[in-house]
């Protein structure tokens, strides 16, 4: 594995210096991501095309009378190296010379851009952020400040535009108080599931002529898929051997994260049209695509209310994606889940997802939830469970857990899954960023991933059978008795509901042994199990497989601690009154 920091802290001082320059008193502190996102996106767009722009617009000139744009579009690309140009006489720079006409200029500069470009910035509802910056005399003010930043390629490559990018995020998000579920991913992160999801493939990636395809259905301004792709072309394949081709996808509900994600794949040289916006579940813009590598981390006890009713009709449907069970709409993870699971290729694929703790095991027997681990555990998908460190998210301090999920498992892994107990594995932030106070340093990934690796039970990981997550749950009736005597009509024992119990038992116990030798001798004697009513209720209780027993005390040693306390603060009474 390379060697490689993955706590990067980039400068982005320029977001103070323009809120106090610029936009103080005219924007709230909710507002700064609003303005200074989309117009870092224009700097780094306007410094890409620098070197480009005059042939570009010499061509265009020559051109423009002949052929229409739409058909002189692909030269135009071709010309300028990019999937973007600007055909306007125009740059940010050059904007400043005519302080005057600003507000024209600057419209004429944007319109200049190519459709894709357009579309960005349509959906960033950036005319609304220029509209009011001209309104109180700024727009000249803002340009003059985003111009002192150098975005050129050979200055900031597109690695470390993308950390730019995430504080800018990360910034933005703080300030407007999102909610916890509102949160993007930290490196440290996508990291360690990169580790886990695409070194099984090593052998395999390190070929060129394969093409791999990774897909986000959550993909927020594109992190995700990015640190990925990146990963397996830095850490799984050799610095000078050869590298297979990886092409990113992703779908996006946030107009604005999606305009993020949209402009970093365009900048960096992706497809940008495989970045969708939509709704994930009602808007499946990739009903038909499979792919070899799925990650998420969907947002966390969000509700599915809105989408309730195409979600509910699509679970009817025994080929649908929901068709396992849908989860209480208050959360709507183990949907993610299952829109995840649909996107496998039968060739063989690998899923990671963040969780928090929610689908592990809420929902008791016959609920949504766990008839979806059910399924997802009796179709041996599930490979590994990793509990993260607290304190790893920027809005949120809560247990997140890592799934990993595999339809072609390795020999040794079938019928089993894998838990890794990762919680001590991180050190503290040498400075805290929102609740984000831990980091997962590469030490701590590399420890990680040789204990998935192994394979082998130890301190950390415990490797269990598939049947170990599921239980059947007994229903237990007592006889209703009048006078002492058992109440029955036609012939049969009448249950007495008030005293009506579930019990929960293993799957391969014998539940007539266990009912007979357990239950009965603490219950009336004429009791019965309810088969009629058995369901089955599958959980994964992560902390009971790692629970530690601690010895109490002796009572002895507490009687001499608190007589020995009494003993001092006697003395201290005695010496104040003496």
């Amino acid at each position: 594995m390379a060697q490689y920091s993955n706590i990067h802290r980039p400068d982005v001082g320029f977001v103070w210096n323009i809120t106090d320059i610029v936009l103080r008193d005219t924007f709230k502190k909710s507002e700064i991501g609003d303005v200074i996102l989309p117009f870092v996106v224009l700097r780094r767009i306007d410094c890409i095309l620098e070197p480009v722009n005059d042939k570009v617009r010499a061509q265009y000139e020559q051109l423009k009378d002949k052929i229409s744009l739409e058909k002189l579009d692909p030269a135009l690309r071709k010309l300028a190296g990019h999937k973007f140009y600007n055909i306007s006489r125009y740059t940010l720079t050059s904007l400043l010379d005519d302080a005057k006409n600003i507000s024209v200029n600057f419209n004429n500069y944007l319109t200049g851009f190519n459709s894709e470009v357009i579309q960005i910035f349509d959906n960033f509802q950036f005319d609304k952020v220029v509209a009011r910056l001209t309104r109180n005399n700024l727009l000249y003010r803002m340009i003059q400040e985003i111009t002192q930043l150098d975005f050129r390629l050979e200055t900031v490559d597109n690695h470390d535009m993308g950390y730019v990018f995430e504080e800018l995020i990360r910034i933005a998000n703080d300030q407007s108080n999102e909610q916890a579920g509102e949160h993007f991913t930290p490196r440290d992160v996508i990291r360690l599931m990169s580790a886990i999801l695409f070194t099984p493939d090593a052998a395999e990636l390190r070929h060129s002529g394969i093409i791999r395809t990774i897909y986000d259905p959550a993909c927020g301004t594109g992190g995700m898929v990015n640190v990925g792709k990146r990963y397996i072309l830095e850490e799984i394949c050799d610095a000078d051997g050869e590298k297979p081709t990886i092409v990113t996808y992703g779908q996006e509900l946030n107009e604005q994260s999606y305009a993020i994600a949209k402009s970093e794949a365009l900048v960096s040289g992706e497809n940008a049209d495989n970045i969708k916006l939509g709704n994930s579940f009602t808007q499946d813009h990739f009903s038909t695509k499979r792919f070899h590598y799925i990650m998420a981390n969907p947002p966390y006890g969000v509700t599915w209310k809105k989408d309730q009713d195409f979600i509910i009709s699509e679970s009817l449907n025994p080929d649908g994606r929901f068709s396992a069970g849908t989860p209480r709409t208050s959360d709507g993870q183990l949907l993610f889940v299952q829109h995840m699971l649909s996107k496998m290729d039968p060739d063989g694929s690998r899923v990671g997802v963040v969780t928090n703790g929610s689908p592990l095991f809420s929902g008791g027997a016959g609920s949504g939830e766990s008839n979806i681990r059910k399924w997802i555990i009796e179709n041996d998908w599930l490979e590994c469970i990793i509990a993260l460190p607290k304190e790893l998210f920027y809005n949120t301090g809560i247990n997140t857990y890592i799934w990993v999920f595999a339809n072609k498992k390795k020999a040794e892994r079938i019928g089993k899954v894998q838990l890794i107990n990762a919680v001590d594995f991180c050190k503290p932030s040498a400075k805290s960023l929102g609740n984000k106070r831990y980091d997962i340093l590469e030490e701590h990934v590399r420890q990680v991933l040789q204990i998935y690796l192994d394979f082998k039970e130890n301190e950390y990981c415990k490797i269990l059978p598939n049947q170990d997550f599921g239980q059947y749950e007994l229903t237990i009736e007592q006889p209703l008795r009048e006078n002492g005597e058992v109440v029955k009509r036609a012939g049969k024992k009448v249950p007495d509901t008030s005293k009506r119990d579930t019990e929960k038992v293993p799957l391969d116990c014998n539940v007539k042994e266990y009912f007979a030798e357990e239950v009965l001798p603490h219950i009336d004697p004429e009791s019965w199990i309810d088969f009629a009513k058995t369901r089955t209720c599958y959980e994964i209780n992560f902390t009971r497989y790692f629970y530690k027993y601690e010895q109490l005390e002796p009572s002895a040693s507490i009687a001499e601690r608190i007589l020995t306390r009494e003993e001092k603060v006697t003395e201290m009474i005695k010496t104040l009154f003496e």
